[in-house]
């Protein structure tokens, strides 16, 4: 039994908010158990010089943990001279990348969407409820270009939602919690689409080596998580009339 009470294959309690935010094109707060997240969706008129001309568009995210978001407080990164963590450049690249695996740039015309992932409180599982919420804020802004006429459709072709599994004295567990995490011999967090297909898997042995008959069955328990979350998606779609 794990402690907080949930079985091996069993996600932390997920709610989903939309529109806490007048100004950006779309924002998701995501509250998984005790980690909270906000994700904004600004479009912008403009694309990065290596796409000027090219009638493609670019979908962008940026990341960053509030310094009380966890235990003890962090630095705010950028302040004082103090740059952007490794850690965070990851993640966000991360992010951004996954969003893109799922968009028709050229639909999207010669603009940027970027996804702001703001981190309230951190219990693990950060990264990967940033590209499920982003992913929800994503959809939002582009319905919001259809609606202004300004696009024909949403240019985004498949769900996506993300899950971390991780495996602990041989068990294979859903969802870590931090405690979980720091304690995993292995760690994965794994990007699925709604057709079940892999768009990113980050599998570390921390403290032990793992088989392929190990890797999958953490696949296909992570497969079982992100179809839950994706399940939510669609309910937030549907709450808010976007048909997609």
């Amino acid at each position: 039994m794990r402690s907080n009470g949930r079985k091996e294959c069993e996600l932390r309690p997920v709610s989903i908010k939309t529109g806490f935010n007048i100004y950006a094109e779309g924002s998701v707060q995501i509250q998984v158990e005790n980690t909270i997240i906000l994700v904004t969706a600004t479009v912008e008129e403009y694309v990065p010089p290596f796409l000027k001309g090219s009638g493609k568009g670019w979908v962008t995210a940026e990341y960053n943990m509030l310094p009380r978001a966890t235990a003890s407080r962090n630095q705010r990164e950028g302040r004082r001279g103090n740059g952007i963590g490794g850690r965070t450049q990851e993640i966000q690249r991360l992010i951004g990348r996954s969003l893109r695996a799922v968009c028709d740039l050229e639909k999207l015309g010669e603009r940027t969407i970027t996804l702001d992932c703001d981190v309230l409180q951190a219990d693990g599982g950060t990264r990967t409820a940033s590209i499920t919420a982003s992913w929800l804020a994503l959809v939002m802004a582009c319905d919001k270009l259809v609606r202004q006429g300004i696009l024909p459709a949403i240019p985004v072709n498949n769900y996506l939602a993300a899950i971390s599994v991780g495996m602990r004295n041989q068990q294979i567990l859903m969802d870590l919690c931090y405690d979980e995490d720091a304690n995993a011999d292995v760690d994965m967090n794994v990007v699925m689409t709604g057709s079940g297909e892999l768009v990113e898997i980050q599998g570390t042995g921390e403290e032990a080596t793992f088989d392929r008959t190990q890797m999958n069955r953490m696949l296909d328990m992570a497969e079982i998580g992100i179809k839950s979350l994706i399940q939510k998606q669609k309910e937030i779609l549907q709450k808010e009339n976007i048909n997609f």
